[in-house]
């Protein structure tokens, strides 16, 4: 089965081909950091402008590269939640309009379930049960995977998600956006013990949740109250901070869930999921407590319409096309 998948949920405008959910047999992304950069973040506006632009040809290019054309696709799938709404509509108009013209079956997708299943693409084997963490721009969240459209939340955010708390840090920092791979690089220079005292974004009164707003203010104001006393901010000694008090507060989340259930399997994925630094710290992690750490290709960790794809298979397997009607959803969990 040949899936063409569309993307726009944010600020990547993506299509690619996926056949039977394990391979993607192309996919095309195109990026607007460039458009956001002078802003220091997404625009809404403006990145729902630059998906109408550039949607039709990067389908197009994502067909070409398939080597493939629509009479060969089997059926079209596309985000439609979460997301920012203006962006999801532009694809999933562009998804109705190929539905209808070439009469194929048309599904929705989840974007959290898309980043889980891009597990699927790096290991054909991979089924259900297993445990996933998605770190993103716009998510943090921890799940129970039971079946392919069978998901249980056991942990997210309260407020603000991991890669927010990234770029606000990176932002701190002087970090031109994104900023998180420099970020990381600057933690990695660090070679002295003391670390800036920062709050754990791991809740004290929820074992499984998370909160990032207070350790993003924090920062903040750790950058302001020196600024006040005339003193040095030491850069590399912040991210270092930063990234550590992130690291220690996922491992601390983990250990709980360790507590309740069996874990034999962990994904790691979403665009955080790239940071080198907390690959590594949960890989070490799940090495300690004899867990199979999977972490997805750093080129699947954005957003990419071939975990759309993959997604989308299971989801045809299982459940019906949606209706010409299908709407963008900003605001959907996983389990939704």
């Amino acid at each position: 089965m040949k899936i063409l998948a569309i993307e726009s949920s944010c600020d990547e405008t993506a299509a690619a081909v996926v056949e039977d959910g394990r391979r993607a047999l192309s996919g095309v992304v195109r990026t607007q950091i460039p458009l956001h950069a002078v802003y220091g973040g997404v625009v809404p506006e403006i990145a729902s402008r630059a998906h109408t632009e550039a949607i039709a040809s990067v389908c197009e290019k994502a067909l070409a590269d398939a080597n493939c054309t629509m009479e060969e696709i089997d059926a079209v799938a596309v985000t439609n939640r979460p997301g920012l709404v203006g962006a999801l509509l532009v694809g999933v108009s562009f998804a109705k309009s190929l539905a209808y013209r070439y009469r194929l079956p048309l599904y929705g997708i989840n974007h959290l379930r898309g980043h889980i299943a891009a597990a699927y693409l790096m290991d054909p084997a991979l089924k259900p049960p297993f445990h996933a963490l998605i770190l993103s721009g716009g998510h943090t969240f921890l799940a129970r995977v039971n079946g392919y459209t069978d998901f249980t939340l056991i942990g997210t955010t309260r407020d603000d998600a991991a890669g927010e708390a990234f770029d606000k840090v990176a932002r701190v920092l002087n970090i031109p956006y994104p900023g998180g791979r420099e970020l990381q690089n600057m933690a990695d220079a660090y070679t002295g013990e003391e670390l800036y005292p920062l709050p754990s974004p791991a809740l004290k009164e929820d074992p499984f949740d998370f909160s990032f707003s207070g350790l993003k203010t924090a920062v903040v104001n750790l950058a302001h109250n020196l600024a006040q006393k005339g003193e040095t901010l030491d850069g590399n000694k912040l991210a270092a901070s930063f990234t550590r008090t992130v690291q220690e507060g996922l491992k601390n989340r983990l250990k709980n869930v360790l507590e309740t259930e069996d874990v034999e399997t962990l994904v790691f994925a979403g665009g955080v999921a790239a940071n080198t630094g907390l690959r590594t710290a949960l890989g070490n992690f799940c090495d300690e407590y004899c867990i199979r750490f999977l972490p997805v290709d750093v080129s699947l960790c954005g957003d990419n319409a071939a975990m759309i794809g993959a997604q989308a298979y299971y989801e045809a397997q299982n459940g019906v096309p949606a209706e010409l009607t299908l709407n963008a959803v900003p605001r959907a969990e996983v389990n939704e």
